[in-house]
């Protein structure tokens, strides 16, 4: 005989947030119950302990959570850049206050119809002079913005960004090669950091990639972590820290050794005496050849492949 079709009763799913019956939590304990908690809820629900965690700001900013706030800090870049396919960098560094010519030339205007009323003010004098070196200087704006221009247009094009300009995401040098590759139209990347005194990301950077951070030690580890060249033009404190920090860490082979390229042989030769520090035996004599000099945007790139070439590789692997 053949069997009969049992219907099965299949209640209807139940609404993802609405409920027909209210849980006993979804409504305070009413006063009339208990006159004594009169005012008691509102302080409960009112006392920073009852902020959730993510939502409490204060909490976040204090010392017992810096351990989730430098992974947050590593955490969101580093998903971006994934996002966008972001493989490998090209870091540039050098001096926010090496501004294009035309820029440096207005300064020093500026400063002479100053002087024009105060000729004898020994400060506005010196500032002036310091203008024109800057002045001398702005060629390597130039030759950063024209350097991340050949960058850009590498591999396979301006949508391919396997490799792309980074920087620290400000002004002067950092600008410059910003802008040379969004000039390409390539993707290039910020790393800023948050200070004291508030500080803008220079216009230049992809939106979508430029970064703030609130640690430099993750700022640091990001500017290395996809790293295939560093080239470093005349800078400041900032820029020697990132330099110094990245020949110690191709030094120890802390990382895979990689190209670095100091930008302007008559500055870097005046800023570091490296023949005095070996003379002095506090670094060996190989370590001079952690690095180079080059002058010019196609020297820099030329330099670079020609690294990877000698090693049997390439810049884009």
């Amino acid at each position: 005989m053949p069997r009969k079709k049992i219907l099965l009763s299949i209640p209807k799913p139940p609404h993802p947030v609405k409920r027909k019956e209210a849980l006993p939590w979804q409504k305070p304990k009413p006063i009339s119950e208990d006159p004594a908690i009169a005012n008691k809820l509102e302080g409960i629900m009112t006392n920073r302990s009852y902020v959730p965690a993510i939502e409490d700001i204060d909490f976040l900013k204090g010392s017992n959570a810096r351990g989730i706030r430098l992974q947050l800090d590593y955490l969101k870049p580093q998903v971006l850049l994934n996002k966008h396919g972001i493989e490998h960098t090209i870091v540039v560094f050098g001096s926010t206050r090496i501004v294009e010519p035309i820029a440096a030339q207005q300064k020093i205007d500026s400063l002479n119809k100053q002087i024009e009323q105060k000729p004898q003010n020994k400060r506005l004098i010196n500032k002036l002079a310091i203008a024109k070196r800057i002045q001398t200087k702005s060629q390597y704006y130039q030759v950063a913005r024209e350097f991340a221009g050949i960058v850009g247009k590498s591999g396979n094009g301006p949508n391919d960004s396997q490799l792309v300009v980074m920087t620290g995401g400000g002004p002067g040098i950092m600008e410059a090669a910003n802008r040379g590759a969004a000039e390409v139209q390539a993707e290039t990347v910020g790393l800023n950091i948050t200070l004291p005194n508030e500080q803008f990301p220079n216009p230049y950077v992809t939106p979508e990639l430029c970064f703030q951070f609130h640690y430099f030690a993750i700022r640091k580890l990001h500017f290395v972590l996809r790293a295939r060249a560093l080239v470093a033009f005349p800078g400041g404190y900032g820029t020697l820290d990132e330099l110094f920090e990245t020949l110690t860490l191709i030094q120890t082979r802390k990382i895979k050794p990689m190209p670095v390229v100091l930008v302007g042989q008559s500055f870097w030769q005046k800023a570091v005496d490296i023949d005095f520090l070996v003379d002095e035996g506090v670094i060996d004599e190989e370590d001079q050849d952690l690095f180079w000099y080059a002058e010019t945007a196609e020297d820099i790139w030329l330099s670079i492949n020609a690294w990877y070439a000698d090693k049997g590789g390439s810049l884009q692997p």
